[in-house]
């Protein structure tokens, strides 16, 4: 057998590693991470918040001052709109309100990713420019999901798991009537835009943009 022959048989062996590699990436990839986190919290939801009280809308792209802005989850009802943002996240998480970033630790290493309140909250103006009804009927939610635990103190709207449901649940004081309600679900749907991978992309890309402006702001501060 020469090594030709020796070297055929070996790739028509190996020939597997090519797809199972890439499959492996897809798994570990934060985009893959994100739409099992939202799957996850959007079935909850389905199980543990009455459609008949707690209007879902998922995925929701609105138009923003400069750009777009994306909504994982929007819950309307009459105790409130509830605004959640979903982050899927292993290790350690620690955070508080008022800073700009929060960090995850696994093992020994440190990841720095934008403290999610900061973020909610251009989702949460969005929706309210968007809406006729009062800034305080809008709320928003932090929902960490996957194996990450808090190893500071979180404020009672960054929940993990169905905590979400919970916080959710415990607003019981009707603020809006059924009539804004109604409005505000049918203001939300044909204000959207049309959700699609096309949608996404332009997303995408203008959050590329902005990160790739912010990075250059942070060069030309330094130098």
């Amino acid at each position: 057998m020469d090594s030709s022959q020796i070297i055929s048989q070996i790739l028509t062996a190996l020939w597997w590693l090519v797809p199972a590699a890439i499959i492996i990436s897809i798994f570990q990839s934060a985009w893959l991470k994100g739409v099992l986190g939202e799957a996850l919290v959007k079935v909850a939801s389905r199980i543990s918040l009455p459609r008949r009280i707690y209007h879902p809308i998922h995925n929701v792209t609105l138009p923003a001052l400069d750009g777009t802005t994306q909504i994982d989850h929007i819950f309307v009802s009459r105790f409130g709109i509830f605004v959640v943002e979903t982050k899927n996240m292993k290790g350690w998480i620690f955070g508080d309100k008022n800073q700009a970033q929060w960090t995850q630790k696994v093992f020994k290493k440190s990841f720095k990713f934008q403290n999610p309140l900061r973020q909610n909250y251009k989702h949460t103006k969005a929706l309210e420019a968007a809406l006729d009804v009062p800034a305080e009927a809008i709320r928003s939610v932090i929902v960490f999901v996957g194996e990450g635990t808090f190893k500071t103190p979180m404020p009672p709207n960054v929940t993990r798991g169905g905590g979400y449901i919970s916080y959710i649940k415990s607003f019981r004081e009707p603020i809006l009537s059924e009539v804004q309600v109604l409005a505000a679900v049918t203001q939300i749907e044909s204000g959207r835009l049309v959700p699609s991978r096309e949608t996404h992309r332009n997303h995408v890309q203008h959050l590329n943009s902005l990160s790739r402006e912010a990075k250059e702001k942070r060069q030309d501060a330094k130098s």
